[in-house]
């Protein structure tokens, strides 16, 4: 009786691990997509801020992380996924950079002019709930 339930323990310990090394490998893929659908995105709407040399290793690390996700490698998919990273990071720069420059004080001002105005339309009444006795004596 105790042998079996040493090996029974043995057996769920492994499966334990096996059920751990699948859920590292689902979450280092959900990763990659993700940082690959991003970075494409900003890519795309924001290229024209970083150098061709940074647009070309960008490129280059989404190519090469996406040809990694075709395999099994868990290794090299989180290898992959940190060069994408680092690659993207000048785009981030960039990117922040551009937010910075833009006027940060237009925004509020025009919500400010916004709260300002008021509408000549509004009408304040007064009104007063009417009972109807007829719906009253049916109910």
């Amino acid at each position: 009786m105790k042998k079996k339930l040493i090996k029974w323990l043995k057996k769920q310990s492994q499966i334990k691990n096996l059920i751990k090394k699948k859920r590292e490998a689902v979450d280092s893929r959900n990763q990659a997509d993700t940082l690959l659908h991003s970075t494409e995105k900003n890519l795309k709407e924001h290229g024209t801020k970083v150098s061709d040399a940074d647009k070309k290793a960008i490129e280059t690390a989404s190519a090469n992380l996406r040809n990694s996700l075709k395999g099994t490698d868990v290794e090299d998919i989180k290898k992959k996924t940190q060069e994408l990273v680092q690659a993207s990071m000048k785009l981030g720069e960039a990117i922040y950079k551009s937010q910075q420059s833009a006027k940060p004080g237009d925004a509020p001002k025009d919500a400010k002019k916004e709260e300002g105005k008021k509408d000549d339309n509004v009408v304040d009444a007064d009104f007063e709930e009417v009972k109807d006795e007829n719906k009253e004596k049916s109910a």
